[in-house]
């Protein structure tokens, strides 16, 4: 009877270490099957990428010059690089400041005047252009971009209500250091790129006076006019000089300028989105865009291949000569 009940005993001891050791084995599985669920704790790699850096909002208010005094006292409150983006801003050389005068100014001065631009900073659809030459009638602005990307904008003074700045897609044609206009011979016109061969139509250094006011040229601050003139290409003639054979920077006119209602930038205050470029306008663009790609002259052809060029014709045909 002991021998049965010892006999017992150990079984149940056996039983027991089983068990036990079993169920330490299906913890720790069953730890090791949960940590495999879990995802593994991973490093993400380091990428250098240039975060495109948001465009600064910026509002505006009107400042009223009403006497000498102000005027001075609208001289000394900037400093020089401010004031030169304040008369870019309203369309006006310096010189022109005179009592009564009301300008609008920004809330928000920096040192980088793409800030302002009514011009967005990239354009898909001229990503394929290299060059581009961009002009706002109905905001008075220019705008040089390259595949898509704006590098430099300022402002004009195109053609008044009797002789407007033609609208269309053009091109660089030829420049010319000084040029005399054709219109009054004692005008003189630095830095011109003519844009219309026969009309006689381009950009040049002039007088802004903060409005629309050329015979259909297209007015710009001398820093602009030599940047046009040094960065924008001209055409390619052929040996007789008749025939272009290569189209120069496209110029794209564009946009309606309002003669009868205040000017533009003056709407900036109670709306500071009102100069940027509107759906009908980048419509517009788009086509002058699609005009660009059927032109076959915008595009370099490939050279021939000389190899295949000198290969002799097969035996038994006709060579055409």
């Amino acid at each position: 009877m002991k021998c049965i009940r010892k006999n017992i005993a150990h079984f149940l001891l056996i039983l027991l270490v089983l068990t036990g050791w079993t169920s330490c084995e299906r913890s720790e599985t069953a730890l090791q099957s949960q940590n495999s669920n879990q995802p593994a704790a991973t490093i993400e790699p380091t990428v250098s990428q240039e975060v495109e850096k948001l465009p600064l909002f910026v509002t505006y208010h009107r400042d009223s010059l009403e006497n000498t005094a102000q005027v001075d006292s609208f001289k000394t409150r900037f400093n020089e690089l401010e004031q030169e983006f304040i008369f870019a801003i309203n369309r006006v050389d310096a010189y022109r400041l005179r009592a009564g005068d009301v300008l609008v100014i920004p809330d928000t001065l920096t040192k980088n005047f793409l800030d302002y631009s009514p011009f967005p900073q990239r354009l898909e659809m001229l990503d394929s252009i290299p060059k581009t030459v961009l002009i706002s009638r109905r905001i008075q602005g220019f705008a040089l971009y390259e595949n898509g990307k704006l590098l430099k904008w300022g402002p004009v003074s195109s053609g008044k209500k009797s002789t407007q700045t033609p609208a269309g897609l053009f091109y660089g044609n030829y420049k010319a250091r000084s040029k005399i206009s054709t219109v009054d011979d004692s005008w003189l016109m630095p830095y011109y790129f003519n844009f219309m061969n026969f009309e006689g139509v381009g950009v040049h250094q002039y007088s802004l006076p903060g409005y629309p006011a050329s015979h259909a040229c297209v007015r710009l601050r001398k820093d602009d006019a030599i940047s046009i003139y040094n960065w924008a290409k001209q055409w390619k003639l052929d040996a007789t000089g008749q025939i272009v054979e290569h189209n120069g920077t496209p110029f794209m006119v564009f946009g309606d300028y309002n003669f009868e209602g205040p000017v533009p930038w003056l709407q900036l205050v109670e709306k500071p989105n009102s100069n940027y470029l509107n759906v009908r306008e980048l419509e517009t663009l788009s086509q002058y865009v699609a005009e660009y790609k059927k032109d076959k002259r915008n595009f370099d052809l490939p050279e021939p291949d000389l190899e295949e060029l000198a290969v002799t014709p097969p035996e038994g045909l006709e060579t055409i000569r």
